[in-house]
């Protein structure tokens, strides 16, 4: 028989660094989980990609158990890495903050397919593309 599930806790962590300061031990004692098990399955599922921004589905059940996802990191933080800036444009429509190739778009879209809402990777190149020009950057 299934477990009964009590919520859902969304996180943004970064790979390989979870610790129970705050903002992951507050999230995950409102709920009542195990805030070192999961830190330690988090950090052990996650160190092959230390330093990136993972966002992290928990799914915490009635007896206090936990199951989580990873997923891939978000667009914006690798559109930064790629573009090798520090952030985006704080205007984006008059100031651009750099360019990157549809190449490295593509990749980034065929990287994230699995968390898009999209069935080709010209469609999710198209999400890309949308999220790089709120940010200020070009795609050529």
């Amino acid at each position: 028989m299934a477990k009964e599930i009590a919520g859902f806790i969304k996180l943004q962590i970064k790979g390989g660094a979870a610790n129970p300061a705050p903002p992951i031990g507050p999230a995950l004692g409102s709920k009542g989980v195990n805030i070192m098990e999961f830190c330690k399955q988090f950090n052990a599922r996650t160190q092959e990609k230390a330093g990136k921004v993972l966002p992290v589905v928990i799914t915490v059940y009635t007896d206090k158990s936990f199951d989580f996802i990873v997923k891939t990191p978000p667009v914006a933080v690798q559109l930064v890495e790629a573009a090798k800036v520090k952030g985006g444009s704080a205007e984006p429509n008059r100031k651009k903050v750099a360019n990157i190739t549809e190449e490295q778009c593509r990749q980034i879209a065929a990287d994230k397919m699995v968390d898009m809402n999209c069935f080709t990777v010209e469609s999710a190149m198209q999400m890309v593309k949308g999220t790089a020009r709120s940010m200020g950057i070009t795609v050529k």
